[in-house]
Order: structure tokens, then C-alpha cells, then sequence
């Protein structure tokens, strides 16, 4: 729609996966006036182009503060999908089979085992196999792997289901959507938030929530909103009937994610080239090499599709969440970087709690 209502109790700007699920979980709890407002189509931007692996133990370096805000996210999803479904009747196809880790080379080897210990330790659920034992479960593996780790609770969803699912949960919970309509500006009266100035006009509200993702620094605010930096992820979807693969697989150069209707998602690239959403030569050649890797038989595979998107990267390649000390009644939930599915779910339940006990 490109009309906007003149008030809401909430704004929520950006229309990706987050500001889906803080609008979904801010109506859950009762908050009924609230207007999402997307630049584009909702879910068109880094959300559509993921690969949906929820997979914070394949990719841990080390325990954190992050991780195990990840594997919180991760865990709430079995409850979440099922949730959607019944709301919705979309099932997001949450595949729990688990995730293989494959090490290609000794160097490689060395880095899983101590991914294995440090997992271990910490009381994760992690296997290290044999080549063998991973061959066993996976027959497609290059014959050059030498061993491999299954983290059996690292998952995948189909995102763009899962973002089907969102849009139309907000629709029936009666959230107010604007779309193809920008955020200009914040309207601040001393410290406090009065409105959005959007495209279309304002919007009068006491919260609003920056959730645009790569977008998200355009906004101007009389304090600067931190700073949100693209950076482009390249796809290969290739055609896999029968389907090669069970696992989310997993070098530490590339992976491959199998969907139940027979695709087959290869990737991907982390380039730094500005707001220039394409596809390249160089970038499909890198990821079709590594995902080859993976599994030989992939070059015998049909390309099905190619695409790009863009990460919002935040400092540190950490998300920016939470309330803005300096302005009362704003709120940051935007630089999720490569995180934004595995992180959605717990990220709406935090934002929307805040934002409830701030209306109080």
C-alpha cells in the first residue's frame, strides 16, 4: 500500500525478516496500533537472498556473549515454525537432519578438532567422524575429505517461506503495512521521538524501531544512527533430482543447503562493493569451485538460479539492538550482517519486550 496512516503507537521501518517479526511479536503482545513502513516489497532485500542455515556451531570460532545469543535464537525455532504454521497454514519447512562439517585437508583437520574440543567442553551437542563415518552419511562427499564434525541441532529453514509465513501473520494480526514509502528523518522534540517523516508525509508516533537493514544509515536522526555498511553475498541454486544431499554441508571455503523440493543452494560471497547487487563471473566461479569441493558431482548438476544481496554489516559484525540512550522512544534493531534468520525469532521476543515495558 502507498498510502500511510498519520498516527501509530509503533513504527516499525524496514520490512525484512526482522521488522516482520518485532511487528508480529509487538501485536502477540497486545500492542495493536502499529504501522510497518518498507522502502521496497516487504522481504525483497537480504532476507529473500539467505541461505536460511541456522548454524551458529558450525560457525563458531570460540564461545561468546554472540553465540550463545545465536543458539538461544536457534533453539526457539522448532516452537516458532510450528507456531507460523498454525497461524498461517504455511509450514517454513524447518529441516532438522543437522549440519556436516567437512575437513578437506590436515590444515583443516586441525581446525575442526579444535572446534570439536572447545564444543565439547562447553557441553554442545557436536560428533567428531572418521571419513568413513562421514562418507557413510553422505555418499556425494569428495573422496579428499579427512574427517568431519555433525552438529545434529545446527538446522535449516526455508526463508522465503518463512518470510510468506510472517507476511501473512502481521496481515491477520492487523498490522498497518505501507510499502514502496521511505523513512526520511526522525522528528525529535528535545529527547524524545514525536514521528517518522516518510515520503508520503508523516507518521506521529511515541516508538519507532529501526529495522532497514543496509538501509538504515539513510535515516537522518539529530543523532547519528549507526553506521550500517553493505556487503554483497552471491547464490548459485542449482537443480538436485534425486536430491544429493541431506545435511547442510559445510567447508570451511563453502557450503551446500538441500530444500525439499530438490533444489540445491550453493554459496557464498562476502565482498565489499558498495550497494551494487549483482551477480558476477568471478563470484559464481569461486562459489561453484568450493561447493565442488563439497561434493564432486555438483559440476553435473543444471544451474537453476543466480543472485546477490546485500548484509547489513555493523561494527564489529555485531547487530545493533536495543533502545538509543539518547532518544527516548527509539529503538535499533538493524546490522544483523549474515545472522537475520537465525537471529529473527529471539530478536522480536527482546525488541518487543522493551518496547511493551516502554509504553507502560
Amino acid at each position: 500500500m502507498r498510502s500511510i496512516k498519520g498516527s501509530a503507537d509503533v513504527v516499525i521501518v524496514g520490512g525484512g525478516v526482522i521488522g516482520l517479526v518485532i511487528a508480529r511479536a509487538l501485536a502477540l503482545r497486545g500492542v495493536r496500533d502499529v504501522c510497518l513502513v518498507e522502502r521496497a516489497g516487504l522481504g525483497t532485500e537480504s532476507s529473500f537472498a539467505a541461505g536460511g542455515m541456522l548454524v551458529p556451531q558450525a560457525e563458531a570460532d570460540a564461545e561468546d556473549d554472540f553465540f550463545a545469543l545465536a543458539c538461544r535464537s536457534r533453539d526457539l525455532y522448532p516452537s516458532f515454525a510450528a507456531t507460523l504454521c498454525e497461524e498461517t497454514g504455511i509450514d517454513v519447512e524447518l529441516d532438522t537432519t543437522g549440519t556436516l562439517y567437512l575437513a578437506l585437508s590436515e590444515h583443516d583437520r586441525e581446525e575442526i578438532e579444535k572446534r570439536y574440543r572447545w564444543q565439547t567442553r562447553a557441553g554442545l551437542s557436536v560428533e567428531l567422524l572418521s571419513a568413513a563415518a562421514a562418507r557413510e552419511l553422505e555418499p556425494c562427499i569428495s573422496d579428499s575429505t579427512v574427517g568431519a564434525l555433525l552438529f545434529p541441532k545446527d538446522i535449516q529453514v526455508e526463508n522465503r517461506r518463512l518470510l510468506s509465513a510472517l507476511a501473512n501473520s502481521v496481515n491477520k494480526l492487523g498490522v498497518t503495512i505501507s510499502t514502496e514509502i521511505s523513512v526520511d528523518s526522525l522528528i525529535v522534540e528535545g529527547n524524545r521521538l514525536t514521528g517518522v517523516q516518510t515520503s508520503r508525509g508523516p507518521i506521529n508516533c511515541s516508538v519507532a524501531v529501526v529495522a532497514a537493514g543496509t538501509w538504515s544509515s539513510f535515516i537522518k536522526s539529530p543523532v547519528p544512527i549507526p553506521s550500517i555498511e553493505p556487503v554483497r553475498g552471491q547464490m548459485v541454486c542449482l537443480e538436485a533430482k534425486p536430491q544429493l544431499t541431506r545435511h547442510v554441508i559445510y567447508s570451511p571455503r563453502g557450503y551446500i543447503v538441500p530444500r525439499h523440493d530438490g533444489r540445491l543452494l550453493a554459496g557464498s560471497t562476502s565482498e565489499r562493493a558498495g550497494f551494487a547487487k549483482c551477480v558476477t563471473a568471478g563470484g559464481i566461479s569461486t562459489i561453484l569451485h568450493n561447493a565442488q569441493e563439497i561434493a564432486p558431482a555438483i559440476s553435473n548438476l543444471p544451474i537453476l538460479d543466480t543472485w546477490a544481496g546485500l548484509r547489513p554489516y555493523a561494527a564489529g559484525g555485531l547487530p545493533v539492538l536495543g533502545p538509543c540512550d539518547e532518544i527516548d522512544g527509539l529503538f535499533y534493531a538493524t546490522g544483523h550482517y549474515r545472522n537475520g534468520i537465525l537471529l529473527a525469532p529471539l530478536t522480536g521476543e527482546l525488541i518487543s519486550e522493551q518496547i511493551v515495558s516502554s509504553l507502560r
